[in-house]
């Protein structure tokens, strides 16, 4: 009988495909591992008033009832998170995290919208900082929310990065996965991999013309797909990086506002 990999992701529905849960199911189902989701938002784009995201939170009650079908009915081998809009989201995340013993959970601390410079919900992202940082086997923040998490006021060079990433570890994280992005200047996106031994740094050239949205989403996905699979962090990280290239290259116009990844664009 071939084994059934399980991965859960506690995340919004984002309406348009191409981020949060919609996101994540495609990279599970893309790696091979069965996804299982607690929907904590749905996230419609209003085409009439330029796609301005409009977000409708689900109940607590809902959201625990949805993590009660999964680790009591199912059972997950890997677990990541997505967007968390309040501090009591966060609370019930971590309290979920301790009861059920869960161990590979990737913390995607999703603390602001693509485009945006400012914390979307300050409570949760406190609450991330105190009990999700300490639970987490990896975290993969971009700069604005390394920031956030390190208490810094900015990140603008690969020793800020540092820095941060030496922080959130210290602060309970067993491997930080911070990534620049576009955010630093020159021709290559830098990622930069702490276990609090050892900073390791890895260069991707730009992808000139890419669409990146849900693209955060989908990288933390594949991560936790590989864990799920029971890779090592190592191995699950490279999968995750040649499934987002290979994503990215192929990218598309989806309207007039914003573009989407290919998620099938990958092949081992």
């Amino acid at each position: 009988m071939m084994t059934m990999y399980k991965a859960m992701t506690i995340a919004g529905s984002d309406t348009s495909g191409g981020a949060g849960m919609e996101a994540d199911l495609k990279t599970f189902q893309e790696l091979g591992v069965y996804g299982t989701t607690a929907l904590t938002c749905i996230v419609a784009q209003n085409p009439n008033a330029d796609w301005a995201h409009e977000i409708y939170p689900i109940e607590l009650i809902t959201i625990e009832k949805q993590l009660t079908t999964i680790l009591q009915g199912i059972g997950c081998d890997a677990l990541k998170t997505g967007m968390l809009g309040s501090a009591e989201l966060v609370e019930l995340v971590a309290q979920t995290i301790d009861k059920y013993n869960l161990k590979n959970a990737v913390i995607d601390p999703v603390m602001v919208c693509k485009g945006i410079d400012t914390i979307m919900v300050p409570e949760a992202a406190a609450a991330i900082k105190e009990l999700l940082v300490q639970r987490a086997l990896a975290m993969t923040p971009n700069l604005l929310e390394a920031a956030y998490l390190a208490e810094m006021p900015a990140i603008t060079t690969l020793e800020d990065m540092k820095q941060a990433a030496a922080k959130i570890h210290d602060n309970g994280c067993q491997y930080v996965i911070l990534k620049a992005g576009d955010r630093l200047p020159g021709d290559e996106a830098l990622e930069l991999v702490y276990d609090g031994k050892t900073f390791t740094e890895k260069r991707h050239p730009k992808i000139s013309g890419a669409y990146n949205h849900g693209a955060g989403c989908t990288f933390s996905a594949a991560i936790t797909a590989g864990l799920a699979k029971g890779q090592t962090i190592t191995e699950a990280l490279e999968k995750a990086e040649a499934f987002i290239d290979a994503a990215l290259r192929q990218s598309f116009r989806l309207n007039r506002w914003s573009g989407a990844l290919k998620h099938c664009a990958w092949r081992e």
